[in-house]
């Protein structure tokens, strides 16, 4: 059996990435203090973090009906298109980018936006592509041709 059949990942990357990354923003903050001052940026920031979060809970409620895995490091029973995943085949990774840019405008820490490109970034390498190969294995020609409807970030 193909390993990417199975599960596209032992390791649930994209959380852990989260969290690692904010924890590194606040270190960095911590050592190198760097401010984003400017009107509203804290207004910004909460109203990119409700987006965020909107976004997070409207996928996985997408995901818990489809009676499919919502963690990233098991198998997916089904392949989902439609809801957020109708626009974005990663509208969960989308919103962790968005959280991070949030948290840093609601904090003014610089960090987090400059945090959360590389979050997208090692997300694609650790997760994403697995992910793509584990659906490709999985659902074949559905998920070709899903690929080709939607985009994978926006």
């Amino acid at each position: 059996m193909n390993a990417y059949r199975e599960r596209p990942n032992f390791i649930p990357w994209p959380p852990l990435l989260l969290v690692g990354l904010t924890l590194t923003a606040v270190g960095l903050n911590f050592l190198a203090p760097w401010a984003l001052e400017f009107v509203g940026v804290r207004s910004l920031g909460g109203l990119i973090i409700v987006i965020a979060l909107g976004i997070d809970l409207w996928a996985m409620k997408t995901l818990h009906e489809a009676q499919t895995a919502i963690l990233p490091n098991r198998g997916s029973s089904h392949l989902v298109a439609n809801g957020p995943f109708g626009y974005s085949r990663n509208p969960i990774y989308l919103a962790n980018m968005l959280l991070l840019a949030g948290m840093g405008c609601l904090s003014m820490n610089v960090w987090f936006l400059l945090l959360a490109p590389i979050d997208g970034i090692l997300t694609h390498f650790l997760a994403i592509r697995r992910e793509e190969s584990h659906l490709l294995a999985k659902f074949g020609y559905q998920f070709e041709a899903y690929c080709r409807k939607v985009r994978r970030w926006i």
